[in-house]
């Protein structure tokens, strides 16, 4: 294919991504923002899936089969737990403002510039040869497209040099606008979003093409693939010799590089603009990396099917396919992705790098400099800013350079996938500090500087130093037998430790030492005051909502104006003004500004409070180590000290937890109080349902014996009365005195029950005798009302041992009832059921497996719901009186329920307004207990 016509294509594709990244900062300055949903940002994070994914994981599936699956699912299975990991980085970033891995490390371990400066390194040395394999991605697809050779002076190298350099303008464009570090960059993000999906479609459209069109579909090329023995061995991990070893190590490796590689701190945690984003990411990033690896497989087997004999490169099956077959659109399409994948992690990785250089490795030693001569402070604060900026522009251009250098020198002869999991290795240096820096208050800057340099020359011992060997660089003789000659220091053979492979090993011992050290030399020295404060910042975060929760890390004296020249050497007077507004508003006895009134210099001491908001905004522009290097120049002050800081705490913890038991009393006396005044509503109640008992139950009294009064002295006033009528009289009288009698038996009956002298008479009773008994005893009322009433008798009930007077009082009781609730119009029936089952709500009191259950139930106007669970009290019908007294004493379901709990058995009623209720009685078949009292 045509060079220039390649060239013309990655820098035309180059050019749109200006214009992306253009429109996308013009509508951010219109406040129209393109990049603040969720699928942008699960997009952006697709950085992860770089040359490495597009090119290098066809490459590795051609030699070791399903391998490079645990690339991805390390990933997969990280993402469900971002919303505990990843937001929780994501809040403290936002409060502390941090912009970077090693502003994170530095920040929750004092502030320390000497550890934020060694992650920096860490990252810069085991990145740097990152970015060199996706140079080597340009120009071996360059190579590829054109046919040239691959030497290093040749045209691949002058097109990625070319390439390189237009990337390296366009980072610092859009990606190094301004100081303030923690200010987004819409246009990067929407065009690394771009980029994630050109990359997605190109490779799925190469995937289907080589799936379906140089084959026959996926079975296809796995059986033709599976008659291949050297094929066919990759269809497991054991034939393709990755041991269980190798395969948890790339787990291992993965989960921890999607969290912790400076590109994917800067898309998940710095261009975060909403932490519910993280909700969609969780599902949307692992499903984007299932869809780029499906095709995979079928490109290696197809590659090595239709390539393997010409002995092309594996990396290179993605162009060489196409191009073997004449589709030159298919290949510049598939280039096109290629160039995406690369530049788009080349563009991340370089603006976090060029800022954490900036931060780390520049300004701790620019921010010293006004208080090495206090003459210079304010004029040298106007020059820093600028200065700062610019350095992180060079950082860019120095990174890139040495990327390439690295690609020149000794990339070009690494395998992609090699390159980039000795990088990965390099960043799993950081879990450690990073986890226990989470979620442990007790790790120290110490532990983590000792961890963390250790761990990392393990790495470079055993992953990187066997790269230098070979002709003109190290002798072979390190391999074989180790450093100096001593055995048990072989990189891939480390004390002693055989039988695993090179990364499985450099990872071991490197994660062996790294976690050792963090936890023990933590263990050892005690933290820092400063230390302290930032581990409860960090661990916990979701507790902490405000700058005045915090306590204050500076004290003695600090001139107002000396804070505010700082600030405004860094945001600008606009930006600085609005800065010291909103803090006013938020704490308006904090700061004092000058007035028409105190002209002059201003004198003010500076808030504590304010301190630390100033040092959280420069953080966010230096990094919050050489913020608080450059405020402590301003304020002449040290850290407060270790005993002062623990004597607070003490005394903060002993206030909190008089507090807590202040609190705890003040619940128990209101639960008690509560208590107190529910018991006294109760007793009100039954007080007043007492009065209203007696009431009713004096006037039920008085209305029988008024009429046998008034009719005996009828009779005793006038002996000639006629027989008729003095029969008629009498027996009235006779009625009356019978329900005198029964409204007495009932008292007396009640109040047996409830002083516990109530008798049973047990015996076998016949329930079907028994029913048919009480439908007698009520049938004169049913005609009376012209109610229908249905009884449903199974044959061959057993006998029931219980009272059968009592029972039947129950049965008539129930019935009565249900005949009152019914309309008299004809239309009122009753259902009056009995069966044997098991019980309703659970085993009886004494363990009968089988219950008699008897339902009344009425079509009549209903319970309501809010009366269902009262309706059986003793006095709940006299509470209820309304103009129309009700019909009985309301004493009738209170008997009732007395004698089926004397029986062991349960009453409960169900009912809806208008749809009639239903009264179930459910007593114990077997005999239930000797005792006949209650």
């Amino acid at each position: 294919m045509s060079k220039l016509l390649v060239i013309a294509f990655s820098f035309g594709y180059l050019a749109l991504l200006f214009g992306v990244a253009y429109a996308a900062e013009r509508r951010s300055a219109a406040r129209k923002s393109l990049v603040s949903n969720p699928y942008v940002y699960a997009l952006s994070m697709a950085v992860y899936c770089t040359a490495w994914t597009y090119y290098g994981s066809v490459g590795r599936a051609a030699s070791y089969g399903l391998e490079f699956v645990s690339i991805y699912l390390g990933p997969t299975l990280m993402a469900p737990l971002w919303w505990l990991v990843l937001r929780k980085i994501i809040r403290v970033c936002r409060q502390q403002r941090l912009t970077s891995i090693a502003d994170f490390i530095s920040a929750r371990y004092g502030k320390s510039a000497a550890l934020g400066a060694l992650v920096t390194v860490v990252c810069v040395l085991g990145i740097v040869p990152y970015i060199a394999l996706q140079i080597k991605a340009i120009a071996a697809s360059f190579v590829t497209m054109t046919g040239s050779p691959a030497g290093g002076d040749g045209p691949a190298a002058g097109t990625a040099l070319y390439t390189t350099g237009a990337l390296a303008v366009f980072t610092i464009l859009f990606g190094v606008r301004s100081v303030e570090a923690t200010e987004r960059h819409e246009g990067i993000v929407l065009a690394v979003a771009v980029e994630s999906l050109l990359k997605l479609v190109a490779f799925l459209a190469l995937g289907i093409f080589v799936t379906f069109g140089l084959f026959n579909g996926f079975t296809d090329v796995f059986d033709q693939a599976a008659a291949v023995p050297a094929l066919r061995r990759l269809f497991t991990l054991q034939g393709s010799g990755t041991s269980s070893a190798e395969w948890f190590t790339l787990l291992m490796l993965s989960m921890s590089a999607v969290l912790l590689l400076p590109r994917q701190f800067q898309v998940a945690v710095v261009e975060n603009v909403d932490e519910n984003h993280l909700r969609k990411a969780m599902w949307l990033f692992p499903l984007y990396l299932i869809i780029i690896n499906l095709f995979v497989l079928p490109v290696a087997f197809g590659g090595m099917l239709k390539l393997g004999a010409s002995g092309i490169d594996a990396d290179t099956f993605v162009l060489a396919l196409p191009l073997a077959v004449g589709q030159s659109g298919l290949a510049l399409f598939t280039y096109l992705g290629g160039i995406s994948a690369a530049s788009s992690m080349i563009i991340v990785e370089t603006i976090a790098l060029s800022v954490m250089m900036s931060n780390h490795l520049l300004m701790p030693v620019l921010v010293r400099v006004p208080a090495a001569r206090p003459a210079l402070q304010t004029r040298w604060f106007a020059y820093l800013g600028r200065v700062a900026l610019q350095s992180r522009r060079l950082a860019v251009v120095a990174v890139l350079l040495l990327a390439y250098a690295y690609y020149v020198g000794v990339g070009k002869e690494l395998p992609l996938v090699n390159t980039g999991l000795v990088s990965f290795a390099a960043v799993a240096q950081f879990v450690p500090a990073v986890l226990g820096g989470l979620y442990w208050k007790g790790g120290t800057r110490r532990g983590a500087t000792v961890g963390l340099l250790v761990g990392f020359g393990v790495w470079f011992f055993t992953l990187v130093l066997p790269t230098m060997v070979g002709p003109g660089k190290l002798p072979g003789s390190i391999l074989t037998e180790g450093v100096a000659g001593v055995s048990w220091l072989r990189p891939f053979a480390l004390f002693g430790l055989d039988g695993l492979d090179y990364l499985s090993h450099g990872l071991f011992w490197s994660w062996f030492f790294n976690f050792g050290l963090y936890v023990g030399v933590s263990l050892a020295v005690p933290p820092t005051a400063l230390e302290l404060r930032q581990a409860d910042v960090f661990v916990d975060v979701f507790q902490r909502r405000s700058l005045a929760e915090e306590v204050a890390g500076w004290q003695g004296q600090t001139p107002f104006p000396d804070v505010r020249a700082l600030l405004l050497g860094f945001l600008g007077k606009k930006r600085t003004n609005q800065a010291l507004r909103t803090f006013a508003s938020r704490f308006p006895d904090a700061l004092l500004l000058p007035t028409e009134q105190a002209p002059g210099p201003d004198l003010t001491s500076a808030d504590p409070r304010l301190l630390t908001y100033a040092e959280k905004l420069l953080a966010g522009s230096l990094g919050p180590a050489s913020a608080r290097l450059l405020l402590a120049s301003v304020a002449g002050v040290e850290q407060i000290s270790y005993d002062n800081v623990v004597g607070i705490l003490r005394e903060s913890q002993q206030l909190l937890e008089a507090n807590r038991q202040l609190q705890k009393q003040s619940r128990q006396l209101q639960r008690l109080t509560d208590e107190l005044r529910a018991a006294y509503d109760q007793l009100q109640a039954l007080d007043q349902r007492k009065d209203e008992f007696l009431y009713t139950v004096t006037h039920e009294l008085r209305t029988p014996l008024t009429s046998i009064r008034a009719l005996a002295e009828i009779l005793a006033d006038n002996p000639d009365l006629e027989e008729a009528e003095r029969q008629r009289f009498q027996l009235t009288i006779t009625r009356e005195a019978e329900r005198l009698t029964r409204l007495i038996s009932l008292v007396l009956d009640l109040e047996k029950f409830e002083s516990g002298q109530a008798i049973l008479e047990r015996a076998p009773v016949a329930v079907a005798d028994l029913l048919h008994e009480a439908v007698e005893a009520v049938e004169q009322l049913l005609r009376d009302k012209h109610i229908a009433l249905d009884l449903a008798v199974p044959a061959a009930l057993p006998d029931l041992p219980a009272d059968r007077d009592r029972l039947m009082q129950v049965l008539v009781n129930l019935l009565s009832n249900a005949i009152k609730a019914c309309r008299s119009d004809g239309s009122g029936r009753i259902n009056l059921a009995v069966s044997y089952t098991a019980p309703v709500y659970g085993v009886p009191a004494e363990g009968a497996a089988l219950v008699l259950t008897l339902v009344v139930a009425d079509n009549g106007k209903g319970i309501p719901t809010v009366e269902q669970e009262h309706i059986f009290e003793k006095f709940f019908q006299a509470r209820h009186q309304t103009t129309r007294k009700p019909e009985g004493t309301g004493l009738g379901l209170a008997i009732t329920k007395k004698i089926v709990e004397l029986h062991h058995g349960r009453l409960w009623v169900e009912s809806q307004p208008n749809h009639g209720a239903r009264f179930y009685v459910e007593l114990p078949v077997e005999p239930v207990s000797e005792l006949t009292t209650y």
